[in-house]
């Protein structure tokens, strides 16, 4: 695969139906159309939709029809705003990326293992398109590297499964150490000619994540600025941190999506915008798609009010 049609720049919409409080008050009213329509007049080409388990599963893996209402409309939305959409499945029966979720035991159990597959296989028998306007992320984040010959198992396990019902979809694949691009060289080589490598960005994380309580050895009052970062930041400094995963890319015939980058609210609106100034140059020389976390909220929303002196500019980057 030479080429990720239609999903050049995007937008995560973080927050309503993952890593959110599982309530259908809030899934209904946490993302509208409207937002969607506000995403289409950016000028990007597609969101990328976190979902968890917990949207489509109860306790014991039966499903949710109401669960699945809420994909249909997200997909319904971005259809009538001419935006493609990747459904991300951010957290798993026994895993997630956030290790305060408490899942745990995914990557010991083939009985999990199986639920996973069976949980793709409902979604691709039911969101499967041949056009394009539809695409696959298996699972958000895998933390550590010791899972990562089982993950690529999985994956394959996976896709196959899928293929079944959902042959022409584009899915993606991400690696160990959160989607580091460090990790893609350690992915197994395509299953097909319809797969994607993923990572993510956010670096460096003393600036994006400066003063994050959830950040392991970061002090809340910490504050730097963009001019501070040690090595500068700058579109060369992104090439070369996402170097190796570009090259394993190439070797295995396949391309680059960036799922996820951005900047805390804790940041300066100005310094944000610098550097997604930078992060921008460096994927547009490299034709890296990309999406931008996150739409709202989730302390790095870029609909929020700190960023509406900034906004008609940094929409420019992303």
């Amino acid at each position: 695969m030479n080429n990720f049609s239609g999903y050049k720049k995007g937008v995560n919409l973080g927050g309503w139906l993952s890593q959110c409080d599982h309530t259908y008050e809030h899934y209904d009213s946490f993302i509208t159309e409207e937002d969607i329509t506000t995403i289409s007049s950016w000028k990007v080409d597609h969101v990328r939709l976190p979902i968890d388990y917990e949207l489509l599963e109860d306790d014991n893996g039966n499903y949710i029809e109401k669960g699945f209402s809420y994909i249909d409309n997200a997909v319904k939305w971005c259809r009538n705003a001419g935006l493609n959409i990747i459904i991300d499945l951010h957290k798993t029966a026994g895993y997630s990326f956030d290790k305060g979720e408490n899942e745990n035991g995914f990557f010991e159990s083939p009985l999990l293992w199986e639920r996973f597959y069976r949980l793709w296989e409902k979604l691709a028998e039911r969101y499967a398109v041949s056009d394009g306007t539809i695409a696959f992320e298996l699972l958000n984040e895998v933390t550590e590297q010791s899972y990562g010959p089982i993950w690529n198992g999985i994956v394959r396990n996976c896709i196959g499964r899928i293929r079944k019902y959902a042959p022409d979809t584009v899915i993606l694949v991400g690696g160990y150490w959160q989607n580091s691009p460090d990790a893609v060289p350690d992915l197994d080589a395509p299953y097909d000619d319809k797969i994607v490598y993923n990572f993510h960005c956010y670096d460096p994380m003393n600036f994006t994540h400066q003063g994050a309580y959830w950040y392991e050895g970061m002090d809340t009052a910490f504050r730097m600025s963009f001019d501070e970062c040690e090595p500068p930041v700058t579109p060369e400094f992104f090439i070369e941190r996402f170097s190796r995963a570009y090259d394993a890319a190439e070797k295995n015939g396949t391309v680059l999506y960036c799922g996820e980058y951005g900047v805390i609210e804790n940041a300066e609106p100005e310094d944000a915008v610098k550097w997604f100034r930078a992060i921008n140059a460096a994927f547009d020389r490299l034709d890296i798609s990309r999406a931008v976390w996150s739409y709202k909220e989730m302390n790095f929303g870029i609909s929020d009010d700190r960023m509406n002196s900034v906004r008609s500019e940094l929409i420019r980057y992303l």
